[in-house]
């Protein structure tokens, strides 16, 4: 990008806090960066500061942003993304720390530590940028509640307190000054300070402040004073993506949307480990007209999440609309929550902020046509096939224009019995391209075949249009590492570049298309999984539109077994040994 470039795309950024990546061909992350103002930020790179930073910018093709609320939310964004993308052109610590939480030990009486490696099962609060007002604050929490600070072994087998029970750190519940009843109820207050409760902490401390003063001890009173100063500032910076007890140890999506424009737009904030670790933008096609926000959502949560890991909770602006969605989250255990205020609710409006930002729309069929050193394929074909063990064995042909589905162009096909998936897709694309080149097909050529599979399945149709003599060019798509194979090499693309998620929707779409025309067809099919115990009929249905065939079934994992409804841990592995 040269500076006018750069100027450009500056121009079209707000003037809010966030985080901001250059970006290479094929959406490779070169560098990223945060910013307490976008637009003044990035404008500054038309003149770098270095010869590294004066070549990210030559390299790069494109810059894209997150908004955050604060700045500290940015820095922490900013973390995360290093690590996830290792760019380039990023200073990057190699001991690779992350930022230090506040950890409530998974002990009948907790132990209460600053770390930035908690234990499994541990009760966890933050991330938080100042360390310095953390340890603060954690000293001012003990004193006023006795937590204890000490390791188990150290706790374990005393006969008197420490040294931390004389002045004041500790109720010393290792030798029963307090019983852990009462030690429970210190801890539980502990929590709901973390969670938000300044006053919890804040006013024991402004109370003892004022006592001391009345007594003269005015050091110790000015020592509480910045005890209360480090408690407010903790909780008015808002580090922590999120901080309460609950979400902390969990996946937290927030979803944001947007209804402006020809196209509403989605926007998805994950958080982990309390960490505000990635953001995600979508477009969504939708009928002329479409004004209900819980519509929208309705349909993109299912679409989003069928091919995907359900995260712990969800966070919406509103309540989606869809008949059977509630009852869905439900039985995978999933919490989905519209909250009207506190730290939730804030997240909820940065996922606004991020969805109603106008953004300049990267065109998807362009960049795979440059991704792929072709010309843009305009119009793209997918193809799926989808069968129980051999039995009802049929395959799926959509078409795509323009980055759009073409429904009305689908086809799909009912094949040979046969439990071999390279056979079934070399006479599936066989059946097409006999088709087209006989004139029996009132269809345009493709520009581009996708293929759902990996090297077997592309060298399979490549086979068929080679015979055939039908010349048009194709790729695979495997699944298992989204990794796009074509006759002369593998690429390795980006989860957020464009060009991958076209071709994640045109191999989806193949797939939904084939299960769908597949289900039609195999409900007096017997399979293996009908002699299962635990496995009914509905159930059988969901694990087949899961994975597409008894085989993809047989192949999961005991983990991507569980994730499927009605499924337990007993019964994956009954199905697991079934197939094995």
């Amino acid at each position: 990008m040269d500076a006018s470039r750069v100027r450009e795309r500056a121009r079209e950024f707000p003037r809010q806090p966030g985080v901001y990546q250059f970006l290479g061909e094929n959406g490779r992350v070169l560098y990223v960066g945060k910013a307490v103002e976008l637009r003044g930020r990035v404008r500054s790179y038309t003149d770098p500061r270095s010869e590294r930073i004066r070549q990210m910018v030559e390299r790069a093709v494109d810059i894209e942003i997150a908004v955050t609320d604060t700045e500290s939310q940015a820095l922490l964004l900013e973390a995360n993304l290093i690590k996830r993308h290792r760019p380039r052109y990023n200073v990057r610590l190699k001991d690779d720390k992350s930022y230090p939480l506040v950890e409530l030990t998974d002990h009948p009486v907790p132990q209460i530590r600053i770390t930035r490696d908690p234990e499994t099962g541990s009760t966890v609060f933050g991330p938080y940028t100042n360390k310095r007002d953390l340890e603060a604050v954690v000293k001012a929490a003990r004193e006023v509640y006795g937590l204890r600070g000490c390791s188990d072994h150290k706790y374990a087998g005393r006969d008197r307190p420490c040294l931390d029970y004389d002045i004041g750190l500790c109720t010393a519940p290792c030798t029963g000054e307090i019983s852990e009843e009462s030690y429970g109820e210190d801890v539980e207050a502990v929590e709901r300070f973390f969670g938000g409760e300044t006053g919890i902490l804040a006013e024991p401390l402004r109370q003892e402040m004022d006592a001391a003063a009345q007594e003269g001890a005015f050091e110790r009173a000015a020592n509480l004073r910045d005890s209360i100063a480090a408690v407010e500032r903790l909780h008015e910076r808002s580090d922590s993506a999120v901080s309460s007890p609950e979400q902390s140890t969990q996946r937290t999506d927030v979803v944001g949307i947007s209804l402006a424009g020809s196209e509403p737009t989605v926007a998805l904030l994950r958080a982990e480990r309390g960490q505000l670790v990635d953001r995600e933008q979508h477009t969504l096609a939708a009928p002329d007209g479409t004004t209900d926000a819980g519509d929208v959502l309705g349909a993109f949560l299912p679409q989003y999440y069928a091919e995907r890991d359900l995260p712990d909770v969800i966070l919406c602006p509103e309540q989606p609309v869809g008949e059977g969605l509630d009852s869905w989250f439900d039985s995978a255990g999933v919490e989905l929550r519209v909250p009207a205020a506190g730290r939730e609710a804030t997240l909820v409006e940065l996922a606004l902020k991020n969805a109603s930002r106008v953004e300049r729309t990267r065109d998807p069929v362009a960049e795979l046509g440059r991704a792929l050193n072709m010309s843009a394929p305009r119009r793209i074909e997918g193809f799926d096939v989808s069968h129980s063990q051999g039995k009802a064995v049929v395959g799926s042909n959509v078409t795509f224009v323009g980055g759009e589905p073409e429904k009305s162009d689908y086809r799909r096909k009912k094949l040979t019995e046969t439990n071999d998936d390279y056979a079934n897709m070399n006479q599936l694309v066989r059946w097409r391209a006999e088709r087209a080149i006989a004139g029996r097909d009132d269809r345009p050529d493709p520009d581009l075949l996708l293929i759902d599979g990996g090297e077997g399945q592309l060298n399979a149709a490549r086979d068929a249009l080679s015979e055939t003599g039908w010349d048009v060019p194709v790729i695979a798509l495997a699944k298992a590492e989204e990794r796009v194979i074509t006759p002369e090499r593998t690429y390795d693309w980006g989860t957020d570049t464009p060009q991958l998620q076209l071709l994640q929707r045109v191999r989806d779409e193949a797939h939904r298309f084939a299960v769908q025309y597949h289900e039609t067809l195999r409900d007096d099919v017997s399979t293996p999984l009908d002699t299962i115990e635990g496995v009914g009929p509905q159930t059988r249905s969901r694990l087949l539109r899961r994975f597409g065939s008894v085989d993809g079934v047989k192949s999961a994992s005991q983990a991507e077994l569980t994730a499927v409804s009605g499924i337990g841990e007993t019964t994956a592995q009954r199905i697991r040994e079934r197939l094995s």
